[in-house]
């Protein structure tokens, strides 16, 4: 029966894909190298292990909707959930490395997106933990199925230019925010009545009126 194990071999930006996408290297070893695996489907759940990194004061601004004051970190900061991944792992003996592609959304609405925006720089602390079904040859070279124990599992420390990188080529210098449509129906009256080209302006004018200072 296979005896896997994983390890996270590296990260980067998928060039010229349609969503922003993060590719990481994953190495599958086999504790009997010489049983042959025809395949596994394999499923990955990514978790943000927050409390294992420092952040620097600007970034605990940043991350107060998320977690409160930091003097009540102790109680609120929490590894938490990035993402689910499902990958077929081809045919292999020994060990093999592959491709597990992971969308990066860039929703505000979304805790995670919300979680790297507010980081400067430095890492982010990932714990991968697999699941899934693999396919291998027994005895006589019948076809054998086993389980991926939640067990098994991977860790390590994505850079945050990575994940910069990769929303930066994508959206430049851009940010995206989601409205209730009554809301953006009267932004957009108020839009058309003040003779305002972008959005740009309406907000800026919002503000302006609001008496916050805006940064140009």
């Amino acid at each position: 029966m296979p005896d896997l194990s994983f390890e996270v071999l590296g990260a980067e930006a998928v060039p010229y894909s349609t969503l922003p996408m993060l590719n990481f290297k994953l190495r599958i070893g086999n504790a009997n190298p010489e049983e042959l695996i025809q395949n596994i489907n394999l499923k990955c759940q990514i978790m943000l292990s927050v409390t294992q990194r420092r952040y620097a004061p600007e970034e605990k601004a940043k991350l107060f909707e998320l977690f409160g004051e930091p003097e009540r970190w102790g109680k609120t900061l929490r590894t938490f959930l990035w993402t689910h991944v499902p990958t077929v792992v081809p045919r292999f003996s020994g060990n093999t490395t592959v491709d597990l592609p992971v969308p990066c959304l860039y929703d505000f609405e979304v805790v995670s997106t919300r979680y790297f925006n507010a980081l400067e720089d430095g890492d982010v602390p990932l714990t991968f933990l697999f699941s899934g079904t693999v396919f291998y040859a027994g005895a006589e070279d019948n076809l054998q199925i086993s389980q991926i124990s939640w067990s098994k599992e991977a860790t390590y420390r994505l850079p945050v230019a990575v994940w910069k990188e990769v929303i930066h080529t994508h959206f430049p210098n851009t940010a995206w925010i989601r409205l209730p449509k009554d809301v953006f129906d009267e932004l957009y009256q108020y839009k058309i009545a003040h003779g305002l080209i972008t959005w740009e302006q309406v907000l800026t004018r919002l503000l302006q009126a609001s008496g916050e200072e805006v940064k140009p």
